[in-house]
This record gives C-alpha cells, structure tokens and sequence, in this order.
C-alpha cells in the first residue's frame, strides 16, 4: 500500500522540490527502494525553529534521495541565442510520455510556432484535431481567428510566437486536467524564459489560470497586467507583462465578445508601442 507521510514530512518534501523547480530541475523520475523509518511529528513540536528547519531539510532531501531521481538541469541555460534554446527544449521534451494524453490519441506534439525573439507570446489551451495533425499550434477555424487579430494589430504571426499550456492534443479537445497541465508546464515555462517576451497574452480561462495559478474567473483577470517570470530565468530579464483575454475558439461561438478582446488587444498595443493599421492600408 502507498505510504502515508506525516504532514510535516510532505511540507518538507513540497519544499524541497519547489527549490529543485527554482534550480531548473522539473523532472523527476520514481524508483524502488526500502521506505525510511516514520518520523513521527511530535519530533518537530518541541525544537527551536532553526534545528527544526535544518531537520526538516535533511528529512525531504532523504526522501528525494531515495525515492527520486532528478534529471539534470535545463540544457539550455546559458544559451544566449532564443532560437538555440528552443532547440534544446524541444529535444529535452523527446517523444514525450510523462502523462496520459500520449495514451489518448494524440498524432503528434505540437511544441510551438513563431519568432524566437518575439516581443509578444500568445498562449493557448491545447492543440485541437487541426493541430494535431499539422503538428503546430492555431491553425484551425481558431487558429485563422487569432491570425486576424495579430494582423488586427499590425503585426503577423511570423512576428509572434504561439505556444500552449499543454502540447499534446486532448481527447475530443476538452479541457487539459490538472495533472496534464503541471506534467507540461515546465516546458512552457522555459520556453517563455528563453523567448523572453515583453508581453504575454493568455488565451482563454485555462491558459490564464494555468499561468497566473489563480481560480478567479476571466471577468476579473481581464483588463489588468500581471508580472510574470517563470522560475530560473535570466536574473537580468525583468520579466514579461501578462493579459488575458477570450480564446478565439469562445469567439467563434459567441462573436459579440470580440470588441472586448480587441479592447485587452489595444492595452498590449499601448504597452508595446504598436499602433493599429490604418483601414484599407496593407
């Protein structure tokens, strides 16, 4: 049976890979081993709190020890070239089986699309049937969609870069889970700190939430700015500017909430000094 962990214990072992995620290490492969003695909590109760934390420490890193074993740290760090570094991530990702969306049909993983030294990220839900057949990310109904508002803004999707919270294609697109979205997650999240975009734009209420880890609806993330910077980024970038908007693929069931996106659309504009074409130009 699975072995329980004393409160105190789980907390030191949450610690301890929040530090190795900090460090650039996200992967973490289990394997078998004698299971350490319980501590009992009573342990922790009576010390001062310096002898405490040192204890706990050694008690998580014990447990990561012996039941973990991570992989080494991002290869692309210390890569000064975006599109190099994307390189690097997309072959650390591999043939990807950490979670079950490899088991539910996807074709392919759709990795991500545009300009490496791109100023401005879009970041979706998922890859649709569209995607996944063509291996890249928004080239369906929703993905022309989307290209409308890029052209809408006086820009063109090869002056952007695309990419969503999870690359492998859902079954029947519904929502990523919980699970496959933390599995995933890490890879996003260094390819935003390779990028190292000015702007973010979140597509749709997965993609917010996911990024931002809030559970506030999209009516209150909207129309505000977030810092963002994932964990072991260049310590000399300050970071990016997050929106968050409708996913075009909302749009197309229900277009009267395209002025609104164009609204979050204009205060990205205003921020990155972009100003719109004029009607009828090119």
């Amino acid at each position: 049976m699975p072995r329980t962990l004393d409160p105190e214990l789980r907390r030191a072992l949450a610690e301890r890979v929040r530090y190795c995620h900090e460090m650039g290490i996200h992967d973490f492969y289990r394997r078998e081993s004698a299971a350490p003695d319980q501590i009992p909590s009573s342990t922790f109760q009576s010390e001062p709190r310096e002898e405490m934390a040192a204890r706990k420490s050694v008690v998580a890193r014990t447990i990561i020890e012996d039941n973990l074993v991570a992989i080494t740290p991002n290869s692309e760090l210390g890569v000064s070239d975006p599109a190099a570094a994307l390189k690097l991530i997309r072959e650390d990702l591999g043939d990807c089986t950490r979670c079950k969306l490899h088991q539910q049909g996807r074709k392919q993983i759709v990795f991500g699309v545009g300009n490496p030294h791109a100023e401005l990220m879009f970041v979706g839900e998922g890859p649709g049937a569209d995607e996944d057949a063509q291996g890249e990310p928004f080239v369906g109904r929703a993905g022309q969609l989307l290209n409308n508002m890029i052209k809408a803004m006086g820009l063109r999707r090869e002056d952007v870069y695309i990419a969503n919270i999870v690359k492998c294609r859902p079954p029947g697109n519904r929502t990523p889970e919980p699970d496959e979205c933390g599995t995933c997650s890490p890879f996003l999240m260094r390819q935003i700190a390779a990028i190292k975009p000015k702007v973010l734009v979140a597509l749709g209420a997965t993609a917010a939430k996911n990024l931002l880890a809030m559970n506030s609806s999209l009516g209150d993330l909207r129309g505000r700015w977030f810092d963002f910077k994932p964990p072991a980024s260049d310590p000399s970038w300050p970071g990016a500017r997050l929106a968050v908007t409708y996913h075009p693929a909302y749009l197309l069931r229900d277009p009267r909430q395209k002025g609104e996106t164009w609204k979050d659309l204009q205060m990205v504009m205003k921020y990155l000094g972009i100003e719109a074409p004029k009607k009828g130009a090119e």
